[in-house]
């Protein structure tokens, strides 16, 4: 009976101990690769007016809706930041574009930086806060509340097919697959 309580005592602490380092292991991935993986975004909006906030929110729509192709088939974030380099211009003249449609004399910027982000939650997925590649679009002077979310992999850029539109992201089907393990 002493040899089965031992047996037994063991094989909780190993597999204890195997579950504390698979999940230490995936955290520390998950710190030291985080601009390696993600593609930011970041949309600032002129001021916190109330309607300089709304049409941040109308050129965010319209952003997305252009750069979608862009970056759907997208494998790695360093493609997915030079098809997003070669739109630059045109991602400003989106935005200009509705900014102007909505009766906005200023314009809009975009350019790709490193950027400090804060601890964001997506879809139920944490991505810690650090520095991030990003795609920066400043409308006007760019000094009012802000919009961002992840370009690459696209939590923010999912083609739409059907009525149920179902977004989908690697890094949260990763996650799900290990919690599964769990």
């Amino acid at each position: 009976m002493k040899k089965i309580c031992i047996f037994f005592l063991l094989s909780i602490i190993i597999s204890v101990t195997a579950i504390g380092f698979s999940g230490a292991g995936w955290q520390a991935d998950a710190r030291q690769s985080k601009d390696t993986e993600y593609l930011r975004i970041h949309i600032r909006a002129d001021s916190n007016e109330s309607s300089a906030q709304a049409v941040k929110y109308a050129v965010r729509d319209d952003v997305v809706a252009y750069l979608t192709p862009t970056v759907a088939d997208c494998n790695t974030k360093d493609e997915a930041v030079k098809n997003v380099r070669n739109q630059l211009n045109n991602v400003a003249r989106v935005a200009t574009a509705t900014l102007r449609k909505n009766g906005f004399s200023y314009g809009a910027s975009a350019r790709l930086q490193k950027e400090t982000f804060p601890t964001r939650v997506y879809e139920g997925y944490t991505l810690p806060a650090g520095e991030y590649t990003a795609l920066i679009i400043e409308l006007g002077s760019g000094k009012g509340d802000n919009w961002w979310c992840v370009v690459y992999p696209p939590l923010c850029f999912a083609a739409p097919r059907g009525k149920n539109v179902v977004y989908k992201s690697k890094i949260l089907e990763i996650i799900q697959r290990w919690r599964e393990k769990r």
